[in-house]
């Protein structure tokens, strides 16, 4: 989809089209903290991107209109989107709230491809008023580059004959898991672009990067043999809360975690799921993070174990400094509708709870 959640408010707030929008942390006049979520191509025109610091973005574009996340309205029309999708019964994969892929290897040929993607861009359009971009390639590595490749409302056919080329002159960056470090380590090599990576010497590579030096050369050639594989539901559900200002206040600290608590526990509703592993994160003063982990011995449902697991995470996470950031996610999903069978289920609802700590 073309800039998600700002595409979402946009079309329910019509008096928004052609302006710039950005979801995220309230700016507070160039104060505020937190980051952007998202926003609208009108404000990446003025450099914001995700991921910035909310008081960047302000100072960058102050006459934006900057809006909290709805993240359940999110939720109902990515919904609505997966389901188009799979109506067409071609093998699907959702891998984020808004991005899929699918296998049209049945259609037989290319320009039969093309034509399906134009029906898909269109249906989406007509149902629910945002635009996406689609991506038509032989392997799901190519498909998801070519899909960005004319954004917004794009559509990008790539056949076997075409993928050097189409890949050669892109930036390394564009190969999905090389980051900012790793596409710094590699134009320190001499390798720019997605062509350099993939003429350049393999045990090189290797020697520099390990296993993952295997990976980004199959890439830049456009090798991909991963299957388009349906998954069952979403692999985690989390909320995050910055504050204005630090705080070690116990009672703030207590009454945030019970509202992501809250928050948690309507999307798990929302998806029909049951959890077994709950993670709190807590970010202090000076960006050192710690996260705590417990895992229930059965799926749970239940609100009270979500509040109560959540508090006990964070008295041990708490040392009494001030605090920036707290984060909530469940994770390790059940499906409503499917049987449990456990042994030692306690009735009242209670479990046993492994634990993991880690530091960054």
């Amino acid at each position: 989809m073309d800039s998600f959640y700002a595409s979402v408010e946009m079309h329910k707030r019509p008096e928004l089209a052609k302006r710039p929008v950005i979801i995220g942390a309230d700016p507070r006049h160039g104060t505020g903290r937190g980051v952007v979520a998202t926003c609208s191509y009108e404000a990446r025109a003025c450099g914001v991107h995700s991921a910035m610091p909310i008081s960047q973005a302000y100072s960058l574009c102050p006459d934006a209109v900057f809006l909290p996340p709805d993240l359940p309205l999110y939720t109902q029309v990515s919904g609505e989107i997966m389901s188009i999708l799979r109506s067409h019964e071609f093998r699907s994969e959702q891998v984020s709230i808004d991005e899929a892929f699918l296998d049209v290897t049945p259609l037989g040929d290319y320009r039969a491809a093309q034509v399906f993607a134009q029906e898909i861009k269109d249906t989406i359009r007509a149902r629910l008023g945002i635009t996406c971009s689609i991506g038509v390639a032989p392997s799901k590595i190519v498909a998801k580059i070519a899909s960005g490749a004319k954004k917004p409302d794009g559509l990008m056919v790539v056949e076997p004959t075409n993928v050097a080329a189409f890949l050669a002159t892109l930036p390394v960056r564009k190969i999905c898991g090389i980051g900012k470090k790793t596409d710094r380590e590699l134009n320190s090599m001499g390798i720019l672009t997605i062509g350099d990576l993939r003429t350049y010497d393999i045990q090189a590579l290797v020697a520099r990067f390990g296993r993952w030096g295997i990976v980004m050369h199959n890439a830049a050639s456009g090798a991909d043999d991963s299957e388009v594989q349906e998954r069952e539901g979403a692999r985690s559900i989390s909320r995050e809360h910055t504050f204005l200002e630090d705080t070690d206040d116990p009672p703030v600290l207590v009454t945030t975690i019970n509202h992501l608590a809250a928050d948690v526990y309507r999307n798990l509703l929302d998806e029909g799921l049951r959890f077994r592993t709950l993670t709190v994160k807590v970010r202090y003063t000076g960006f050192v993070t710690r996260t705590r982990s417990k895992t229930l011995s059965h799926y749970s449902d239940d609100p009270a174990m979500i509040r109560t697991g959540a508090q006990a995470l964070f008295r041990h996470l708490f040392d009494g400094q001030k605090v920036r950031l707290i984060g909530l996610r469940l994770s390790n999903f059940m499906r409503q509708d499917a049987r449990q069978t456990c042994l030692f289920n306690n009735p009242d609802g209670g479990g046993t709870w492994g634990t993991s700590d880690t530091i960054g």
